[in-house]
């Protein structure tokens, strides 16, 4: 049984409605979001109709605001659109579906005057509006709109897509739209693929930027971005009404030979029962050549052509690759998923090969990161010594959890990754990680008593004697080290 101490309703109810009442009092308080939360449930009380009323003063006045809206005040924006949002969901959706679809577009115009007057780095608040975009199918699907009318609707919103706010909405309207209004929003697309852009005169044209090919255009981009917008929208389309053929119609043949698209295409040729065509657009793709750390494969088309090996009967050959995709990227999923589909028993001893190839990879750094994730820590330790004149201390996101797992059981190893960072830090003058490699020398300093053979390596104290040698200007970072 939970404590009467527990913040939950029951023990809320539990207070009374009278003390609840002064707590909202107290608490709405300079909070201008609260109170119009307040003040929204009274209305709905006294008269539902009120509450659309209120919702639309409400994003009219949001709608007129320019001021920016920075960082720190990005939350009460954030609360108050969520509060919008909310209501119109629980109070007028419950009451009048066609009500609550009409605001909830009335809310999603709001995004672009919203997001050009704010700081929204951390996407919270074109996270609203993807909300209200799911919130707008399940809306729409109650109020049953005339499909041709929500299609209109949807293609004007597509090109106003300026800041992704629209993301999804095809897919949230789909069952809304039915067979008649996804027919009638493709042919209204296709359309207006068709319709030639107004062109400034020259004099006119604004320039917005310079590319590789010279001056950058603002009718230009706009006319790219939209060709861009409606060609998106034709391939949801194409999912939506199962039709692969004219999903990769939207592609030229330079494009289905790009690796994600082709990935993309193939899997849908492979859904459809198309497994040959599928492996001829696979064939066909001219995969990336990937170079750590510049570029980190993602997999997409390595996994469509194993997908479409394992479909056409060719396990053999699709266990092949994920065996290659191990040795060339050290990938932990595809040497776990070759390892799965072995025999009983051999899987160890390909494994132990496995791990032995790992030891002798060309990139270090990839080598330790795949050997602490297996988890095999008395290899990492092993080449991490062996080769601890190879160690970048610039990449910390791979030393730092690698010095963290070593520490216990293998503090040689873990010093040398930590000296590594400390040693980048000073040589390179980077003044924002001094505060971390003071860090790092502190857990040295604690880790030197476990040690007890330094081989050829420096000792602990030899080593801070030569940094404060060669760095002891830098006081920012000794003030913090000791």
């Amino acid at each position: 049984m939970a404590s009467k101490k527990t913040l939950n309703a029951a023990n809320l109810e539990a207070l009374g409605a009278a003390r609840l009442a002064g707590l909202l009092m107290e608490i709405s308080e300079g909070n201008a979001v609260v109170k119009r939360r307040l003040r929204m449930e009274l209305v709905g009380e006294e008269s539902p109709a009120e509450v659309a009323k209120e919702i639309r003063k409400r994003l009219a006045t949001i709608a007129r605001s320019r001021s920016f809206v920075d960082w720190q005040n990005r939350k009460a924006l954030v609360d108050d659109l969520q509060a919008q949002r909310r209501a119109i969901v629980d109070q007028v959706a419950k009451r009048t579906s066609a009500e609550a679809l009409d605001l909830m577009w009335r809310f999603l115009e709001l995004a672009r005057s919203v997001l050009e007057r704010a700081d929204d780095s951390s996407g919270a608040i074109v996270g609203v509006f993807h909300a209200a975009v799911a919130d707008l199918g399940s809306i729409a699907q109650a109020a049953r709109p005339d499909p041709k009318q929500l299609a209109e609707e949807i293609s004007r919103a597509l090109l106003r897509n300026e800041y992704g706010q629209y993301d999804g909405l095809i897919e949230a309207l789909t069952p809304a739209l039915g067979p008649e209004g996804l027919d009638h929003l493709k042919q209204r697309l296709v359309a207006l693929s068709k319709e030639p852009v107004p062109k400034s005169a020259k004099k006119d044209r604004q320039i917005i930027g310079f590319g590789m090919g010279g001056p950058l255009y603002a009718d230009a981009v706009a006319d790219r971005v939209r060709d861009t917008a409606i060609r998106m929208a034709l391939q949801c389309i194409a999912d939506a009404q199962g039709d692969v053929d004219a999903f990769i119609a939207q592609y030229d043949e330079t494009a289905r030979t790009m690796p994600r698209i082709a990935a993309q295409i193939a899997r849908r040729l492979l859904a459809a029962g198309r497994a040959e065509e599928a492996w001829q657009t696979i064939v066909a793709a001219h995969p990336r050549r990937y170079q750590w750390p510049e570029f980190e494969p993602d997999f997409e088309w390595e996994d469509a052509r194993i997908e479409v090996l394992e479909a056409l009967g060719r396990g053999d050959e699709a266990q092949a690759d994920r065996w290659s995709y191990f040795e060339r990227f050290l990938s932990l999923r595809h040497l776990r998923d070759y390892l799965k589909r072995l025999p009983d028993f051999d899987d160890f001893e390909a494994e132990q090969r496995a791990l032995g190839h790992v030891e002798h990879y060309g990139n270090l750094l990839l080598a330790i990161r795949f050997l602490v994730l297996w988890p095999a820590l008395d290899r990492a330790a092993r080449i991490t010594v062996a080769r601890a004149g190879e160690l970048d201390g610039n990449f910390y996101e791979i030393l730092t959890p690698a010095s963290e797992a070593l520490a216990a059981r293998y503090p040689l190893a873990a010093t040398l990754t930590l000296r590594a960072m400390i040693n980048f830090a000073l040589a390179k003058n980077r003044t924002s990680r001094f505060g971390h490699a003071a860090r790092h020398l502190r857990t040295c300093a604690a880790l030197a008593p476990a040690i007890a053979d330094w081989r050829s390596f420096e000792t602990h104290d030899a080593y801070v004697a030569r940094l404060r040698r060669e760095h002891g200007r830098k006081t920012s970072f000794w003030a913090t080290a000791a």
